[in-house]
């Protein structure tokens, strides 16, 4: 049996042979190769082939590039498919109009072997390198709400205090990406009660001094599951991990850290996750009302929470509610 062919699919879009001759020589020894001469083949195999890539000419008899590139966008089984126009059109008007439909390049003919190589490398990394930061985050999540089952809390309340703290951060000057990133690290939070046996973990009474020793573990396990990583995402998960139960007055653990000593995501989540812990049910404690949780985080300010952070999470209270009632129990 022949070994399947494992490189990267390109699908190659022209009316013209000549044109799909030049690229299928350019490109033939690396690439997967598919070809269509028309729109309606293009989009017939870009649904059934699902290519990494395509290359699309503009000018074509029947339906043009453009419209071809509006249909695949228009396709959730294809709207992810990088496009790299290549065409005859150099004005600046059609290269505005193909990366308004959603191109990602711009290749003017006659093309150049080392240009085209170059860039359909360049986007093929890109994919693969979003591919690879959405399996890391797919798993960052699995793991978080693995801790939590384990906790007899469901999936939904790391869903709930990672969007808590998304908007907390946003109140206090975060980017729209770094407060992306606590989003996507807060699920991590209580990774490390996964190492917490569950004689203590799901004990339905209160826990004693030894059992609450146990218990206060659970940061820095989390901190070791996770690990030391280069992903700025993963740093800020085990900074999250280690931080989250320390308190601004330094009487948290598991270090003592006060004030701005503890990472700022540290104190951003600790806020999130005990209004989350506080209005919800469960097991031990029935929900508290949001007002009374409310009320309580306001008693703490300056004491176990960051006072300007406290005032972050009031001035958003409409935003954390509507957040709570969307992802109900």
């Amino acid at each position: 049996m022949p070994l399947k062919d494992t490189r990267r699919t390109l699908l190659l879009v022209d009316d013209e042979p000549s044109n799909l001759h030049v690229l299928r020589h350019i490109l033939q020894d690396d690439y997967r190769l598919l070809f269509a001469r028309d729109g309606e083949r293009a989009l017939e195999l870009a649904g059934t082939e699902r290519p990494d890539l395509i290359l699309l000419d503009v000018m074509m008899p029947g339906m043009t590039g453009y419209q071809v590139c509006e249909l695949l966008k228009a396709n959730p089984l294809t709207d992810s498919i990088p496009v790299i126009f290549v065409t005859a059109l150099s004005n600046v008007e059609d290269e505005i109009r193909g990366f308004e439909l959603g191109a990602v390049d711009y290749i003017s003919k006659p093309v150049s072997s080392p240009i085209v190589r170059a860039r359909v490398r360049t986007h093929l990394s890109l994919v693969r390198a979003d591919v690879l930061r959405e399996t890391r985050l797919n798993i960052v999540q699995c793991l978080g709400m693995a801790a939590e089952y384990k906790d007899n809390e469901t999936g939904l309340h790391v869903i709930r205090m990672s969007h808590f703290s998304r908007v907390i951060a946003l109140a206090a000057g975060f980017s729209e990406e770094d407060a992306d990133e606590i989003l996507h690290a807060a699920p991590m939070h209580d990774v490390g009660k996964i190492g917490i046996p569950d004689a203590v973990l799901q004990k339905p009474g209160k826990l004693d001094a030894q059992e609450w020793q146990i218990m206060r573990e659970h940061p820095e396990i989390g901190a070791q599951i996770i690990g030391d990583h280069d992903a700025s995402l993963l740093q800020m998960a085990r900074r999250i991990a280690l931080s989250h139960h320390e308190k601004w007055d330094g009487t948290g653990y598991p270090k003592g850290l006060a004030g701005e000593d503890i990472p700022v995501e540290g104190r951003i989540v600790a806020i999130a996750d005990v209004f989350d812990a506080l209005t919800s049910q469960r097991p031990y404690k029935e929900a508290w009302p949001v007002q009374k949780a409310v009320e309580l985080i306001r008693s703490e300010r300056g004491k176990h929470f960051d006072p300007e952070l406290v005032d972050c999470f009031l001035s958003q209270l409409d935003a954390i509610v509507e957040i709570k009632e969307r992802w109900a129990e």
